[in-house]
């Protein structure tokens, strides 16, 4: 079983590469892309208007309370014939924008957080000095969030390199479509063993650079 492995991974080494940079990229536009929707919709739902709070709660628990693969099914096979004004996005985009929207549904709850997390005095402090709502959230409230969720969009970066492995559903690249590739060649267990080990040294890699970070943010607190 090991010479097995073993064997596998030095003859097709560059193409289970090739899927692991696939899903690392893929994470990566998913969180940042994410984390940008993510900003907006957990500043409605903490906005004093109730309809734009209520519209951003229901954003959130939809993609919260629904399984990402079913949402890439939609992205990719109902939202091309709903919107053919959008004909130029490719559906492998679309399963992409169903990454990112997914993403966003849980950054928005980080971030929300790490704004109530912020003393509320600092706020009504500036508020008082005439500054508006708006400057306010941007130039004191969001700096002292961000600070608090970096090792939680961490976490969040690390968790969406596991979920790019449903976008192989799709024919998309990524480290587990490398596993329909090999079936071509009568390769059926040993590159799901390859995969697991590529998948575990990620993670591994990117908790402990997490732990550091979040070590060296509390050193400066």
């Amino acid at each position: 079983m090991t010479q097995g492995i073993i064997e596998t991974w030095l003859k097709y080494y560059p193409i289970f590469l090739k899927g692991a940079l696939g899903t690392l990229e893929y994470a990566a536009i998913a969180v940042v892309f994410g984390t940008i929707v993510g900003t907006l919709i957990a500043v409605l739902h903490l906005s004093k208007n109730k309809i734009l709070s209520i519209i951003a709660n229901v954003y959130v628990t939809v993609l919260r309370g629904t399984p990402l693969l079913v949402q890439m099914y939609i992205a990719y096979f109902f939202l091309p014939m709903a919107l053919p004004a959008l004909n130029f996005i490719s559906k492998e985009q679309w399963v992409v924008i169903s990454l990112i929207l997914n993403s966003s549904a849980y950054v928005s709850e980080i971030i929300r957080g790490g704004i109530l997390a912020v003393d509320p005095g600092q706020t009504e402090a500036a508020r008082s000095l005439g500054m508006s709502s708006k400057n306010c959230m941007i130039k004191i409230v969001l700096p002292q969030a961000v600070k608090a969720i970096l090792p939680s969009l961490a976490g969040e970066y690390i968790s969406m390199i596991k979920e790019t492995s449903l976008a192989g559903t799709f024919m998309m690249y990524e480290l587990m479509y490398t596993r329909v590739l090999l079936a071509n060649k009568f390769l059926t267990w040993q590159p799901l063993f390859i995969i697991a080990g590529i998948y575990l040294v990620m993670t591994t890699v990117l908790t402990w650079l997490s732990g550091l970070l979040e070590k060296r943010l509390a050193e400066s607190d």
